[in-house]
Parts: structure tokens; C-alpha cells; sequence
């Protein structure tokens, strides 16, 4: 059938480069994005249309609580302390960034595919 072709296609994890800087990268963009000094849109290539929309909406929710306490953007001041990565399947890697900050520690789970010769962020959670 055509349309098979023309669909996303999965990708073996063998094809694919080491997700190790992309999570740090997209672990720093997002932080950016919901701290209000960076713009969601350039992040859109390595998101699945799901997980864009919910970093879209989260990055709103964040701009509006700032708006309301009266509370510029500022960069997040932060240090990468770990990533836990596993690979349930072949092309799937689940991993965990643990992220210090003045404040607190977090952790940002994401899980990334491998579609059409790239990892692609398809879930994204700040914990």
C-alpha cells in the first residue's frame, strides 16, 4: 500500500545517534521555554504533535503565573546531575534528567522514539 511509505516510520535504535545530548538539550530548552526565556517554537522539530501541544499549553500556564505574581522571565539557574536512560524496545528510549537548581531538585522524565531516522520526544513530564 502507498500511504505504508508516506507514514512516520519507526527506526531501530541501531540507526540512530546517542540520545545522551539530545535529552540534556531538550532538558535545557524546556526549562528555558517554561521559564519564559526562550520560545516554544524552535523545539517543535524534536516533539511528536502531542507532546509539543502539552509543552505549549504548560509553557502558557507558566507565563500566565508569572504575569499574575508580577514576575519577569528570568534564566533558570540549574546543573544536570544524572540521566537514567532504559530501552524498553528497539527505537524507544525512556529516560529520567535529574536537575538541581538553588531552590530544588527535579527530575524530567522523557521518552523518546525513533521515527524516520531521528529520536523524536513523544512524552515529556516535569516532576
Amino acid at each position: 500500500m502507498p500511504h505504508e511509505y508516506f507514514a512516520p516510520q519507526p527506526t531501530p535504535t541501531s540507526e540512530l545517534p546517542d540520545p545522551a545530548p539530545l535529552l540534556r538539550s531538550l532538558t535545557h530548552g524546556v526549562l528555558e521555554v517554561l521559564a519564559g526565556v526562550r520560545e516554544v517554537d524552535p523545539l517543535a522539530r524534536w516533539f511528536s504533535e502531542d507532546a509539543f501541544r502539552s509543552l505549549v499549553v504548560r509553557a502558557n500556564l507558566s507565563a500566565r503565573a508569572r504575569s499574575a505574581r508580577g514576575v519577569a522571565p528570568r534564566r533558570p539557574q540549574f546543573e544536570i546531575r544524572a540521566q537514567r536512560v532504559t530501552e524498553p524496545v528497539d527505537g524507544v528510549i525512556e529516560a529520567a534528567v535529574v536537575v538541581a537548581g538553588p531552590g530544588r531538585t527535579r527530575a524530567v522524565a522523557i521518552r523518546l522514539e525513533g521515527i524516520d531516522r531521528r529520536w523524536r520526544a513523544t512524552s515529556l513530564a516535569i516532576l
